[in-house]
């Protein structure tokens, strides 16, 4: 929503609009906009000339500016919708979908069309630390879309994305999340089979081949072009199951790797870290070479593509400790982010530190595959949520320490980290400002 704000604003229009919390890096780059911001809801929020009220997926009947907005007949939309119709109209639009590395692959394709200079827009939700901002109209044809597939709004519950028609679409995998609003994979699935009943024959949908899930989405019905990706070594497969791209891992940590695409082959070189991320950059690059950009030119501009913020994010080294902020919520998307960060480190000491804040992990969804993901931390202070409706208990042992309070964390992390420690701070919110009182009391 905040991106959202930042292209109606560029587009001219006034722009004010209200959060339940408000935090970075969104929030200041909002009031650099000079949107105001409101924290807390409140019908006297919306000024009486508004012409439409954008209303975000997580508002629900019984909000008190929502109602006042249905009280007053006002003119309302989804975000999805309103983009739809103001801003992707007419343009080629690239869209990222999903469970995990919607925003990176985002991110590192707008960077791969901006580099070669074709000034594309786009809408991603997160900050790329190319650009500094989520979202940008840019200039046309090309709009970079992460496509979520979560529910549109209260008055709409079909997934995001569906209304975003992509001409290149990339699917990077599909799991089980989002339990508040899915019942079953196999009703992400339908959505997902939905989403690919909007894109047109002339456009090309890539696809992960090692994700079960899509190839079952797909046999659901596809009407345009496919190209399969893969992470996995072509050369350990039979050929019969080679995809259309494929890579070659040369470090260990993932900052070096070689694209292969029919007879070409291509080394990368660049600042990520982490087997997901390389799968992420393969997207990017089949992606931005279904827009045209010829591949060695792709493969180049990864090289200083500098990630997106909350990705493990290295905050700082205070006292010789490193503290990184992800975004992490999903035991996968934890899972994978740790044994990036251990290929990268090697033996040094990994604290882990974690927020079960999505609705899916204070439900309880993923508690079962949770200490696995976690295995790789030799240290793991767990936050026990007041909102979580199940028992963590079960998580706690000889290495993970379950906390009530983040003050309580602050001091226990500070109390057992030492020089050459790395703690990873996972969480997809806020968490009380955690980082910023970890590293000041370090």
């Amino acid at each position: 929503m905040g991106g959202v704000a930042r292209l109606a604003k560029q587009l001219g229009h006034t722009v004010s609009g209200t959060d339940a919390n408000t935090y970075p890096p969104m929030s200041t780059q909002l009031e650099a906009l000079d949107v105001q911001l409101f924290e807390g809801y409140s019908p006297s929020n919306i000024p009486e000339q508004t012409d439409v009220v954008i209303v975000g997926n997580t508002i629900s009947r019984g909000n008190p500016e929502l109602e006042a907005a249905l009280t007053r007949r006002m003119r309302y939309t989804s975000g999805a919708q309103w983009l739809s119709e103001n801003v992707l109209q007419g343009r080629w639009v690239l869209a990222v979908a999903g469970t995990h590395g919607k925003t990176t692959t985002a991110s590192l394709l707008a960077w791969i069309l901006h580099h070669n200079q074709l000034n594309p827009g786009y809408l991603i939700g997160g900050v790329p630390e190319n650009f500094g901002e989520s979202a940008r109209l840019g200039s046309e044809p090309f709009f970079v879309i992460e496509a979520d597939e979560y529910d549109t709004a209260f008055f709409d519950k079909r997934s995001k994305f569906v209304h975003y028609h992509p001409d290149t679409l990339v699917l990077n995998n599909l799991e089980f999340d989002h339990a508040d609003i899915f019942d079953s994979l196999d009703d992400i699935k339908c959505q997902f089979h939905h989403l690919l009943r909007t894109v047109p024959q002339t456009g090309c949908v890539l696809f992960n081949q090692d994700s079960p899930a899509l190839l079952e989405t797909l046999e659901m019905g596809c009407w345009s072009a496919t190209q399969s990706f893969s992470n996995t070594i072509q050369d350990e497969m039979p050929s019969d199951q080679h995809s259309d791209w494929s890579l070659r891992k040369l470090k260990q940590d993932g900052s070096s790797f070689v694209v292969k695409y029919k007879d070409a082959e291509f080394q990368i070189n660049w600042n990520l870290l982490g087997d997901h991320n390389i799968a992420n950059g393969l997207a990017g690059i089949a992606a931005a070479h279904h827009a045209g950009i010829p591949l060695a030119n792709a493969c180049e501009s990864l090289s200083s593509f500098k990630s997106v913020k909350r990705r493990l994010e290295l905050l700082g080294t205070p006292s010789g400790i490193s503290v990184y902020d992800d975004f992490a919520h999903h035991p996968t998307a934890i899972s994978e982010t740790l044994n990036a960060l251990r290929a990268y480190v090697g033996d040094a000491k990994i604290i882990a530190v974690l927020e079960p804040r999505s609705n899916t992990m204070k439900q309880g969804t993923h508690q079962n595959t949770l200490a696995d993901s976690l295995a790789v931390a030799d240290e793991v202070y767990f936050y026990k949520n007041p909102e979580m409706k199940w028992n963590a208990d079960t998580l706690k042992s000889k290495t993970t320490h379950l906390v009530d309070s983040t003050q309580s964390m602050v001091n226990a992390i500070a109390k057992h980290a030492a020089s050459g420690d790395h703690v990873l701070i996972m969480s997809n919110g806020g968490f009380e400002n955690l980082h910023q009182r970890l590293l000041s009391v370090l």
